[in-house]
């Protein structure tokens, strides 16, 4: 009897230790699996219950009406991650709904810096597009963003689509900004309006005094000492295109010629932003300097012509592709060719809040016993340690000329 006794003892207790592991076990799994998006969701609500609606007025003059502090921003570009990152910190990706894959193909090396620092970047929903493309509807709605920034170049294709009006409807506001077609006029003014869609008011105030006293390091010095302006042919996306001779008007690329102390060859006959020379006219013109404007174009043109600039580039690799640029049909016997005046410059500076160290470098190269002691990979270092969340790496420009 004792026996028996015990024998069920024995398979009681081993019923309910069975029974203590599986509880235990559905416990530590429930809270693994769930409690990040408990988290998360929480996150969500909180930041939702903080939110107030305000009108805030874009690059186009619409007033509109958002839900600020923005917590999810689908990005029509997924390029204008420079800006927000500027405004945000470590906390950025914590705010993307959704962006275009343009960021990813056109500057992979910036994008590995970013993952490297997010990797739930990876996790973002993407699609693609152009500068001026729609951005899919569906997706937009289905991630359900407190807002949509578009670049000013996709207003037309937006308002022909009346996506304002159906986005509108389901209460998700947009907002066009622009850092690419009249950037010295609207880069600021996109910054104070996104420090306000973000509430990092005060960031973006430093940010643009930051720029300025950036520019002004180049525009102060040419206006006490008045140089003598070298004629400038900027070659534009050098690599991505076959075609000869793309350029810029008296806008973006060219406009930061004009403030470095250059005469833009492009603003004599082209009047937008972007247009396009003939190599007979650049050849009649005799450009004194070639800038290139490129990038890592591999997922666009594999093994094209371009210049692989940007974070961490290799100069030696980007010096062998620059050496080709000289031999271009519509270089013949210019001054540039003479003087091995080529220069090649990251293409992103055009489409970015960081077009100062552009000023800069181009203000070395045309003016170089003036700028002697500017340091434009310096000032884009101190802009990484102030503002972005990613370490600096240089490899933004390339010479073919060699400082005496």
């Amino acid at each position: 009897m004792t026996n028996k006794f015990s024998s069920n003892n024995h398979i009681v207790i081993f019923i309910l230790a069975i029974l203590v592991v599986i509880t235990l076990g559905f416990i530590i799994s429930s809270h693994f699996l769930h409690t990040p998006i408990d988290q998360q969701s929480a996150l969500n609500q909180e930041r939702s219950s903080n939110q107030k609606i305000t009108t805030l007025t874009d690059i186009t003059g619409r007033k509109v009406q958002v839900k600020v502090p923005a917590n999810r921003i689908l990005l029509g570009e997924g390029r204008q991650l420079y800006l927000l990152a500027g405004l945000l910190g470590n906390d950025t990706v914590n705010h993307i709904a959704g962006w275009r894959n343009d960021l990813i193909e056109a500057d992979p090396a910036t994008y590995q810096q970013y993952l490297k620092v997010f990797p739930e970047l990876a996790d973002i929903p993407t699609f693609k597009g152009k500068e001026d493309s729609l951005i899919d509807l569906e997706s937009t709605i289905a991630e359900k963003p407190d807002v949509v920034l578009l670049n000013l170049e996709a207003k037309s294709n937006t308002e022909d689509a009346q996506y304002i009006e159906k986005l509108d409807e389901l209460g998700i506001p947009l907002l066009y900004v622009d850092f690419r077609h009249k950037p010295l006029e609207n880069t600021n003014s996109t910054i104070e309006l996104l420090g306000k869609l973000v509430q990092q008011e005060k960031r973006a105030s430093e940010m643009i005094l930051f720029r300025k006293a950036a520019t002004e390091k180049v525009t102060k010095v040419l206006v006490e000492h008045n140089p003598k302006k070298p004629k400038v042919f900027i070659e534009r996306i050098g690599g991505y295109s076959e075609e000869c001779c793309l350029s810029f008007g008296n806008e973006n690329f060219g406009n930061y010629v004009e403030l470095a102390g250059g005469h833009n060859i492009g603003g004599e006959f082209i009047p937008g932003t972007f247009g396009q020379l003939s190599p007979e006219q650049v050849i009649v013109s005799d450009p004194d300097h070639v800038i290139v404007t490129s990038a890592n174009w591999e997922a666009y043109v594999p093994n094209g012509r371009w210049i692989p600039l940007g974070p961490g580039t290799d100069q030696k690799e980007a010096k062998k592709k620059l050496e080709w640029y000289p031999s271009r049909t519509a270089y013949t016997g210019i001054t540039a060719q003479d003087d091995k005046q080529f220069h090649a410059i990251w293409h992103q500076f055009y489409n970015s809040p960081y077009e100062f160290v552009a000023i800069q470098k181009f203000a070395k190269w045309l003016h170089p016993e003036l700028f002697k002691d500017l340091d434009p990979d310096a000032t884009f270092k101190a802009f990484h340690e102030q503002f972005l969340p990613i370490d600096y790496q240089p490899g933004y420009f390339i010479s073919l000329y060699e400082e005496k």
